[in-house]
């Protein structure tokens, strides 16, 4: 049997021209006006949570799948809003920002609804903020700086959030 035979491509007319152009355009768009992989889910139902005076309108995620997703793929989050993740039983945490193209702040909470801790969240950041505590049944997601332009700190409560035994099980 003989050998294929091989068409090269016809030579490029500039390759160096090419190759300046695509570094340039990488160049230019730079690590935080990467797209995310994964696309965003569908809005999920909300609740309206208050926090001494301020309120925030929070989509709960309470399922497995809607917990691994989160925030993924959206290029916005309006102040005033947030996703409220929810976990049936109390434990430690850890988020991370992979695929996630808007910086956020993050609230550990306990099933008292007490905040416990708040992290700030760099875009496409891997590396997990893990929380110091272990007995967290929440993590509320806001725009970042939410919680410090509303004088918001650890210890400060939160109310109207729902029960954690009618999260769904990892």
């Amino acid at each position: 049997m003989a050998a294929p035979h091989l068409i090269s491509p016809a030579p490029l007319r500039k390759p160096r021209a090419l190759l300046a152009l695509a570094l340039l355009t990488c160049l230019q768009l730079g690590p935080g006006t990467a797209s995310a992989r994964t696309p965003p889910q569908p809005p999920l139902p909300t609740i309206r949570l208050q926090i001494g005076t301020s309120t925030i309108q929070a989509e709960v995620a309470d399922e497995s799948d809607e917990r691994t997703t989160g925030l993924m793929g959206r290029t916005e989050l309006a102040e005033g809003t947030g996703m409220l993740f929810v976990f049936r039983e109390p434990q430690a945490l850890g988020f991370w920002m992979r695929d996630t193209l808007v910086p956020l702040s993050i609230a550990y909470i306990n099933a008292t609804g007490i905040i416990r801790e708040i992290h700030d969240l760099r875009p496409l950041e891997e590396a997990p903020a893990h929380s110091t505590f272990r007995d967290l049944s929440y993590a509320l997601e806001v725009p970042q700086g939410w919680f410090e332009r509303n004088k918001i700190l650890p210890g400060d409560r939160i109310l109207g959030l729902p029960a954690p035994h009618t999260a769904q099980p990892e």
